[in-house]
């Protein structure tokens, strides 16, 4: 595997790469000596460390040595999310797709995700391990308002809108759990990592 490393400022390092999740399960088992704190993306990982104990340089040839791990066997736990499929943009996607709208629920609710990302709002998943022909791009004209509970796809993505936001995602459903909750600790429901599966549901 192919890592890049780029310094980020005089705290951190970021990781250019594939398999991010892998990586950074590898990373959090070694436990390694002033790192503080690593933020996943879609493909890069941020290493946040603290000056005092190491150096960009002494990290950075750490890195290099790293072998993800597979996640599929480090992922604890698995967050099953019903959902009623009656979204606004099923039938759109089901025509970008070639595919009848029982086909994409169908799909849709077989898949085996895995939380990648979060990003955009608190809460806001990008879950990996959507069917490759459910990868449709998003609506040409975003929506000002997506309720919350909104289950939806673009590009390569599934997610769960965490709260009442604009967005350019295909609706293909709602549900009720909610996937961030300030008084639930922790607030996040599908942090990176989390195994999620959704199954379809009646309202």
């Amino acid at each position: 595997m192919t890592v890049r490393l780029l310094p980020c400022g005089r705290r951190a390092v970021l990781v250019e790469l594939d398999d991010v999740l892998g990586y950074q399960a590898a990373v959090t088992s070694l436990d390694i000596a002033g790192v503080e704190e690593l933020v996943p993306a879609a493909r890069t990982l941020l290493v946040r460390f603290d000056p005092a104990v190491t150096t960009a340089d002494r990290l950075g040839a750490v890195l290099r040595e790293v072998s993800p791990l597979d996640t599929a066997v480090s992922a604890s736990g698995e967050v099953v999310i019903p959902v009623v499929y009656d979204g606004e943009d099923l039938a759109d996607v089901a025509a970008e797709a070639g595919l009848s709208v029982a086909s994409v629920i169908e799909r849709h609710s077989a898949g085996s995700y895995v939380s990648a990302f979060c990003g955009f709002a608190p809460g806001f998943a990008y879950l990996s391990g959507l069917d490759t022909r459910l990868h449709v791009s998003r609506r040409s004209s975003p929506r000002t308002r997506i309720p919350a509970g909104s289950v939806a796809i673009a590009g390569e993505y599934s997610a769960v809108y965490p709260s009442a936001s604009p967005g350019g995602w295909r609706l293909l459903g709602r549900t009720d759990v909610p996937v961030w909750d300030v008084e639930r600790e922790p607030p996040n429901l599908l942090p990176p990592g989390t195994r999620v599966r959704f199954s379809a549901v009646t309202s």
